[in-house]
């Protein structure tokens, strides 16, 4: 199954959201349409030539753990050192240890195609732009010296090490614990389960960044210490030297992502060095995660473009009844029209989504103003969960409709499609699941403000509203516009009611969200694009987003409804 990165598509959409506005900033000044389309244009390369061919045999031939030693998929190795000597991995990352300094708007839109090509591949180095991130904020000057230039290079991978057996999402329950040497250094012991990339051979070392307790920590969050723990520990000249007590217990057995290896990690008194201060492990990490969350989500648009273009070829190609249009291949008929129609509006919302996150966060370093910095990154803040859910949702929902596009052939492995909704599903588990998601998005984000970034985001479905009446388009308009009260509606009650009513609610109110939002981006496009967005924002805003309306009931029905069951009565 082959790929071809919609760079039209990508850079339509880049405008769309008002990426210009960096290239206007002091910070982000060398952000032009010139250095866009350069990067994008190799990043194609890259996505098309090197990393898509490489995605069957990840599936076919999994990463394998043979005598200790882990070793990857065929091609994977080559694949990833095309990456990574293309300084890809280091996109965003600090110049003076040798990354580009780019903005993560940038990064995205290349994530989202390394994550077409080989969605299995891509996490390598997503995981270690996100390791880099945290040691650029958090770790002392002798860390940055030492590992950023390395893990900007490619040439050492990082991994981030949470989740425990008996600790899951709840980070606080984690047992494992650091004891001071008196040298600078930690004896590191605990086990960690679900380590994307936890040892492999494409690289001379693997950097892990661990959470683990102090002597005489508290219990819960507030007890977690973060640490810098290498598979082999750097010598005197820098080089990955004599290996460290830490061990790949197992690979797990996975129903997608064959080729990244998920470890079961084991530290054994392992040496390692305490990242930014003591008890201060979660806020550390959660540097990595906010942005690995956005990561997360453009993962399901890159997977939702790879089926789009698979049911579209299959689409256009097989030939099976009449169809009203009397054209002699299944795009005729009405159905599947549906299901691409929905499929390629999903994917282009979801898309738009995670491009104007990535936007504001960008924006939140570098406005021009303390104010202007604060409510473009309060703004990103607020789009992360949606971005991560509704990207993640896309992934899984497109890949599923070119299951059934392709008919009986879908089901079979040899199409592709299968290993694409096999491949997908986890995004919406890992980085938080999407229902944590959910709940961030009514608890810290929504109330964490009083609700003042909801409403600079509604305020700007309200210019499209009135943008689209002064067009003409005045049926659309008055659609968007009534889904966009209700929301507004439900984010008040949002705001008065319970915690945990909020909670039962709160996924039918991030699905609201991601709705109104898609009205809102389609009709942009649509009042500056050709016939094809009129037809699309056309088919959206009378046939999806209707949807949001039953949303808004379902998210303000409360907890009541969800209790009335007993537990044990379940499954009885």
């Amino acid at each position: 199954m082959s790929y071809h990165a919609p760079l039209d598509e990508i850079t339509r959409t880049a405008r769309l959201v008002g990426q210009d506005r960096l290239a206007a900033t002091e910070r982000f000044a060398e952000a032009t349409d010139e250095t866009r389309n350069a990067i994008l244009t190799e990043a194609a390369k890259l996505a098309e030539q090197t990393v898509a061919p490489v995605n069957r045999a990840g599936d076919l031939h999994p990463a394998r753990l043979e005598n200790g030693v882990v070793r990857c998929s065929p091609g994977y190795r080559e694949a990833y050192e095309a990456i990574a000597s293309g300084g890809w991995v280091g996109m965003t990352a600090d110049p003076e240890h040798g990354g580009m300094g780019l903005p993560q708007s940038f990064a995205v839109m290349v994530r989202e195609m390394l994550a077409s090509g080989c969605l299995s591949l891509s996490l390598c180095p997503v995981l270690s732009e996100g390791q880099i991130e945290a040691l650029e904020v958090h770790g002392s000057e002798e860390l940055k010296a030492l590992y950023l230039p390395k893990l900007t290079s490619g040439e050492w991978t990082g991994t981030m090490n949470l989740t425990e057996p008996q600790a899951g999402s709840d980070v606080g329950a984690l047992s494992s614990k650091a004891e001071p040497r008196g040298d600078g250094t930690y004896a590191v012991t605990g086990q960690k389960i679900y380590i994307s990339w936890g040892d492999h051979d494409i690289a001379e070392n693997v950097v892990h960044l661990v959470l683990a307790r102090l002597p005489g920590a508290p219990a819960g969050t507030r007890g977690l210490s973060l640490f810098l723990v290498p598979k082999r520990i750097p010598d005197a000249e820098g080089r990955a030297g004599v290996a460290n007590a830490v061990r790949t217990v197992s690979l797990e057995h996975k129903m997608g992502l064959h080729g990244s290896p998920t470890a079961v990690m084991a530290f054994e008194g392992a040496t390692g060095w305490l990242v930014g201060e003591e008890g201060a492990g979660i806020a550390c990490m959660f540097t990595m995660m906010n942005n690995a969350r956005l990561s997360v989500g453009i993962e399901g648009v890159g997977i939702a473009e790879t089926a789009l273009q698979a049911a579209t070829a299959w689409a256009r190609d097989r030939r099976q009844g009449r169809t009203a249009d009397g054209t002699d291949t299944i795009i005729g008929h009405a159905d599947v029209r549906r299901m691409l129609m929905s499929m390629m509006a999903q994917t282009r919302i979801a898309r738009a989504l995670c491009y104007d996150c990535a936007l504001a966060l960008d924006m939140g370093r570098a406005a021009e103003d303390a104010a202007g910095r604060a409510a473009e990154a309060a703004r990103g803040a607020f789009l992360t969960p949606i971005a991560k859910a509704f990207g993640t949702y896309t992934g899984m929902e497109v890949a599923d409709l070119a299951i059934q596009v392709h008919g009986g052939m879908g089901y079979i492995e040899e199409a592709g499609v299968a290993q694409l909704a096999r491949d997908v599903r986890v995004t919406a588990i890992y980085e938080g699941t999407n229902g944590i998601q959910a709940m961030d998005l009514v608890g810290r984000k929504l109330a964490g403000d009083g609700g003042a970034a909801a409403q600079g985001v509604l305020a700007d479905v309200t210019a499209t509203v009135e943008a689209a009446r002064a067009a003409g388009e005045t049926v659309l308009a008055d659609r968007l516009d009534a889904a966009r009260v209700k929301l507004e509606g439900v984010t008040s009650w949002m705001l008065e009611s319970e915690a945990n009513d909020r909670a039962a609610g709160a996924a039918p109110y991030l699905r609201m969200w991601a709705l109104v939002l898609g009205g809102h981006y389609l009709l942009r496009s649509a009042l500056s694009g050709g016939s094809v967005e009129r037809a699309l924002a056309g088919f959206f805003v009378s046939q999806v987003l209707p949807q949001a309306h039953a949303l808004a009931q379902a998210a303000v029905d409360g907890a009541e409804a969800l209790y009335a069951i007993e537990a044990e009565a379940f499954g009885a």
